[in-house]
C-alpha cells in the first residue's frame, strides 16, 4: 500500500462543468486511425485532470471509458511582422472506451 492517501472520485459530476471540461474532439487522420481500436480523442484545458475527463466522457456520451491519456503540447515561439510571440499550450486526451461502447463523431449535434 502506498504511502499517499487516494482522492475519492465523486461519480456525480456536474453536466456543466463536463461541457468545460470537454472542450471538443479533434479529427485528424491518426484520430481517425485510433476510432479501430475503440479510441477517441478531445481537446481539454489544460487543467483538466485524468478522473474530470473520464467522467465528463462518461457523463456526456453515456459510455463507459476504460482509460485516458493525456498529452501536453507546449506551444511554438513564432515570429509575426517582426514581433516575438507564442501559441498557447494545449492539451489533448485520448480516450479509450470499454468494449462494445462506441462514439460516433461524425454525426453533427
Amino acid at each position: 500500500m502506498s504511502i499517499r492517501a487516494r482522492k475519492r472520485v465523486d461519480p456525480r459530476v456536474n453536466i456543466n462543468k463536463a461541457y468545460q471540461v470537454i472542450l471538443n474532439p479533434l479529427v485528424t487522420e491518426k484520430a481517425t486511425q485510433l476510432s479501430e481500436f475503440n479510441k477517441v480523442v478531445f481537446a481539454v484545458p489544460t487543467t483538466a485532470t485524468k478522473i474530470d475527463i473520464k467522467s465528463s466522457v462518461e457523463k456526456i456520451f453515456s459510455v463507459k471509458v476504460k482509460s485516458v491519456n493525456t498529452i501536453l503540447l507546449k506551444g511554438k515561439t513564432k515570429r509575426f511582422k517582426g514581433i516575438i510571440g507564442r501559441r498557447v499550450d494545449t492539451k489533448k486526451a485520448i480516450v479509450t472506451l470499454a468494449p462494445g461502447n462506441t462514439i460516433d463523431l461524425s454525426v453533427g449535434a
